[in-house]
């Protein structure tokens, strides 16, 4: 199962066909979910009791139009809709603790009371046990690639398996970019030959064994000496999904993956799949 958390704005409506494609490719079932305040979902009287009624309905509407927007993209999808009550942060990583992926919008306006989207975005990406897709800006046709971020930490070579199965199933190329930079009073340290070829060699054996298990993925290996942020965004520019790992120090350059992961919920120029050091 997928779930796509929803919140009427057009990132979130843009989550939700991503989020239907992805669960089509996958052969399983779609869950759609938007939350709103835990009194909103109680039938009460008294003064809020017609208020909560119009946020009941609003509420309804949100994931109506999701779900029709899901439909439409795949019209042979199951999809179920799912109204929870609560924090969307917390209900959403509650709500995901058994699905394969968990989406979401990662601009826009969400909840019932204007709130941002941005900070549901850093919380089910900081604290969800599954992966999670953040769908910012979603191409309007497919590009045919998938960028990944390697650097060789255990959240890394998730990542790396996890991109390799996404371009197997949507038969695109794959973009393996290992960005490195030594920090200098002035700016960074100018790349040396040897450090190029020792860096190569790392991304090549990191590489190997998922080539063996996806001989049908066309892998590009790319070594880029320049600020992560800045390489990752470059590379993803004509992307479908950039993938990138989550937590634990880089073995290659030292590259915080855990701070990447957050600068490219600003910056990806494309959907962003933060892929989950450990699985439960």
């Amino acid at each position: 199962m997928i779930i796509v958390g929803v919140d009427g704005s057009r990132t979130g409506l843009d989550a939700a066909g991503w989020a239907a494609t992805e669960a089509a490719l996958r052969q399983v079932p779609l869950t759609v979910a938007h939350a709103v305040p835990k009194w909103v979902c109680e039938e009460a009287d008294g003064h809020y009791a017609e208020v909560g009624r119009w946020l009941r309905e609003s509420a309804k509407s949100v994931l109506i139009s999701a779900r029709d927007r899901a439909l439409r993209e795949r019209p042979e999808l199951t999809v179920e809709t799912v109204l929870l009550p609560g924090d969307p942060r917390s209900a959403l990583v509650k709500i995901s603790e058994n699905a394969e992926l968990l989406v979401a919008g990662s601009r826009g306006v969400g909840g019932v009371r204007g709130l941002l989207v941005g900070s549901v975005a850093y919380g089910v990406a900081a604290h969800a046990v599954t992966d999670v897709v953040l769908v910012r800006a979603r191409p309007p046709t497919p590009r045919g690639e998938i960028v990944v971020g390697v650097d060789g930490s255990p959240g890394g070579v998730r990542a790396l398996g996890f991109a390799f199965a996404e371009a197997e199933l949507r038969g695109t190329k794959l973009r393996a970019v290992h960005a490195w930079a030594w920090p200098h009073p002035s700016g960074f340290e100018p790349a040396d030959r040897d450090s190029e070829l020792d860096r190569s060699r790392e991304l090549n054996e990191l590489l190997a064994g998922h080539r063996e298990r996806h001989p049908g993925v066309e892998v590009v290996p790319e070594i880029v000496h320049g600020h992560p942020v800045e390489v990752l965004r470059e590379a993803a520019a004509e992307a479908d999904l950039l993938v990138l790992g989550t937590h634990g120090r880089s073995q290659l350059a030292g590259m915080l993956m855990g701070s990447i992961s957050q600068a490219m919920l600003h910056h990806a120029p494309c959907p962003l799949a933060v892929i989950r050091r450990d699985r439960a």
